[in-house]
């Protein structure tokens, strides 16, 4: 069944700065429960980045599941500028969503 690209995609990653993994997937979804992710992003105020080529690369990996080192850069990145959101604009959790325009 062919997939409607216009729909939303979310991605949802946890990462514990201190441990010794790498972050993980902790939902993923698209249309309704794309939106739903993303209410609940809202609901708590964790930082939401719209990144369609970042989320259709994360949307491959099963939820659970740490990413891949070939991801540890572009996803460095995106914990960087969570970091620096969380400095000018004290958050909770550490968790950070992805949303495909």
């Amino acid at each position: 069944m062919k997939q409607n690209s216009s729909k939303n995609s979310a991605v949802s990653l946890k990462y514990s700065g201190g441990s010794n993994h790498a972050p993980k997937i902790t939902a993923k979804g698209q249309g309704w429960v794309a939106e739903k992710i993303i209410a609940m992003a809202q609901e708590q105020n964790i930082p939401i980045r719209k990144d369609k080529d970042l989320v259709a690369l994360l949307e491959k990996i099963d939820v659970g599941k740490e990413i891949p080192a070939s991801l540890y850069k572009v996803v460095a990145e995106l914990l960087a500028w969570v970091y620096q959101l969380n400095n000018e604009y004290p958050k909770n959790g550490s968790i950070q969503r992805v949303k495909r325009a």
